[in-house]
C-alpha cells in the first residue's frame, strides 16, 4: 500500500505543479537580487541577507526563509488534508479499506506518501537555490570557505553538514503541519475544509507571535522556532531555539498523528 501511494504522488501532475510554484519565488527573488540593486551591500543590511549577498553558497537557507512560512506549509496543508477527506469525498475510501491491513496500514501510507512530498519539495528548493546562488550571486574560494551569519569562515564540510541539519529541521517543522492536516483530514467531510482548518491554525499562531498579550503561550505555537534554522549558521551554533523548536514539533507530530490514528480508528466509513 506504501508503494502505491508513492507511486501515486510522484506521478501526479499536482504534485510537480505544485513543487514548481513553491520553487518560483526563491528562483524569482535570486535573480532579482542579481540584476538590480534591491539587496543591500555587502556588509550592509540584515547579517544574514549580507553573507547570503558575499556568498551564493548560502542561498539555499534564504531560499528556505522565503517558502517556509507560507507557501510550503499551504502546500503540505492541501497535501496532507486532501489524505484521508480526498478519498472519502471521491467514494474510494471503503474500497481503499478491504485491503489487508486495514485503516492503520492506509494512514501510515498516506503519512510516508505526504513526508515524502515534503522530503522532495525541501531538496527541490533547496538544489535549484544552491545552483541559482553559485550562479547569479557567487561563491567564495575553497580555500577561504563560505562565510557564516557571524562573519567568520566555514569549510567545505561545515558548509554541507550544517545544510543538511537546516534541511532537516525544516523538513521536521513541515511534519508536523503534516500530523495536523492528517488529523483534520480524518475529521473533516472535505480535503478543502481540512487544508483551510490547518491553515487557520498556523496563520492563528503566526498573529499571535507578533502580540505582547500572548507571551505566555509564545514558546508553545507552532510556528515559533520555525526560522531557528539560520542559528545553525552562526559562529558558534546557538543551540537553545533549535533544540526547543524540534522538541516542540516531536511533541505536535506525536499528539495529532496519534489523535488522526484514534480519530480514524473510530471512524463511520460509510461511502
Amino acid at each position: 500500500m506504501i508503494r502505491v501511494e508513492l507511486s501515486k504522488m510522484l506521478r501526479s501532475r499536482r504534485t510537480w505543479s505544485t513543487i514548481l510554484l513553491i520553487d518560483a519565488l526563491p528562483t524569482l527573488v535570486a535573480v532579482l537580487l542579481a540584476v538590480t540593486d534591491l539587496g543591500p551591500r555587502p556588509g550592509q543590511g540584515p547579517a544574514f541577507l549580507s553573507a547570503v549577498l558575499t556568498d551564493g553558497t548560502l542561498y539555499p537557507l534564504a531560499a528556505l526563509g522565503i517558502v517556509l512560512p507560507l507557501f510550503l506549509p499551504i502546500a503540505v496543508a492541501i497535501t496532507a488534508g486532501e489524505a484521508i477527506a480526498g478519498e472519502a469525498q471521491q467514494g474510494t475510501l471503503r474500497y481503499l479499506l478491504v485491503r489487508p491491513g486495514g485503516r492503520t496500514r492506509l494512514l501510515v501510507a498516506k503519512l510516508v506518501s505526504v513526508l515524502a512530498f515534503v522530503v522532495l519539495a525541501v531538496l527541490v528548493v533547496a538544489v535549484t537555490a544552491y545552483v541559482l546562488g553559485i550562479t547569479l550571486l557567487g561563491s567564495q574560494s575553497l580555500t577561504t570557505g563560505a562565510t557564516s551569519v557571524s562573519g567568520s569562515s566555514l569549510s567545505t564540510t561545515e558548509l554541507v553538514a550544517r545544510t543538511g541539519l537546516a534541511l532537516a529541521y525544516a523538513m521536521l517543522c513541515m511534519l508536523g503541519v503534516a500530523a495536523i492536516a492528517l488529523f483534520l483530514s480524518t475529521a473533516a467531510e472535505s480535503p478543502l475544509g481540512a487544508a483551510l482548518g490547518t491553515m487557520a491554525i498556523f496563520i492563528a499562531s503566526t498573529l499571535l507571535l507578533t502580540l505582547e498579550a500572548s507571551d505566555a503561550v509564545r514558546p508553545y505555537l507552532p510556528t515559533r522556532y520555525w526560522l531557528a534554522f539560520v542559528d545553525l549558521f552562526r559562529d558558534p551554533i546557538l543551540w537553545r531555539d533549535l533544540v526547543r523548536g524540534s522538541l516542540l514539533q516531536v511533541v505536535y507530530v506525536g499528539v495529532f498523528l496519534a489523535a488522526a490514528w484514534a480519530n480514524f480508528a473510530t471512524k463511520d466509513v460509510s461511502d
